[in-house]
């Protein structure tokens, strides 16, 4: 049975996305948020994991989706938290956060896939600021985290090597750009043009900047 976890924060004005202030406000920078996550959850509801688990910071809104179980997150630091996370969801699984909106059901189901092929431990997904988008465990372990510096220029490699020093055969995944910065959130809308966060970015950045044109 095959799980697929997001780890969330509730889109709470001043709680979120708050690299992207300025230029924009607390209040847009929780739009951008609350599109970022629904367009991830709907992409993980038309996957075909089994199981569709949210590990969620703060309250339930109306923007969740049916299908989800959901978790409270627990812990202190990210490390922490990610780990309590996989303990409660429990695996195989892959986990994915909020910030790649441009992510797809097909590119899950890749992962997924990849993740169950025979001798793979584990599959990582790179992030292009160096921090990572996607893990898939085979067998959860808090060991994964440890040691490991979260939100750094090298956290993805450093991931990558706590991977392998556990003994785990690990899969590259797709190489995703996080939103972190207004270059981000631009960078992304384009790419995903379809996407709500697409249609908040064009609302929410000047038109006379050109960033979108």
């Amino acid at each position: 049975m095959s799980t697929l976890l997001v780890m969330a924060k509730a889109p709470v004005a001043g709680r979120v996305k708050t690299r992207l202030v300025p230029p924009l406000t607390h209040d847009q920078a929780a739009a951008v948020a609350a599109a970022s996550l629904a367009d991830t959850l709907e992409a993980v509801r038309a996957c075909a994991a089994d199981r569709r688990v949210l590990a969620l910071d703060g309250p339930v809104g109306d923007w969740l989706p049916e299908g989800f179980l959901v978790i409270p997150q627990r812990g202190r630091g990210l490390a922490a938290r990610l780990a309590a996370a996989w303990d409660d969801a429990g695996g195989p699984g892959v986990q994915i956060g909020m910030d790649t909106p441009q992510v797809t059901a097909e590119l899950l189901d890749g992962a997924l896939g990849t993740l169950g092929e025979q001798g793979v431990d584990a599959v990582l997904g790179l992030a292009a600021d160096g921090g990572w988008w996607a893990i898939g465990l085979q067998t959860p372990d808090a060991r994964v985290f440890e040691d490991v510096t979260m939100s750094v220029a090298d956290t993805g490699i450093r991931q990558h090597g706590r991977l392998v020093s556990l003994g785990c055969a690990v899969r590259d995944l797709p190489v995703l750009r996080d939103i972190d910065t207004v270059e981000d959130l631009v960078a992304v809308a384009r790419s995903a043009p379809h996407t709500r966060t697409a249609r908040i970015a064009a609302n929410v950045i000047a038109p006379q900047s050109g960033r979108l044109g």
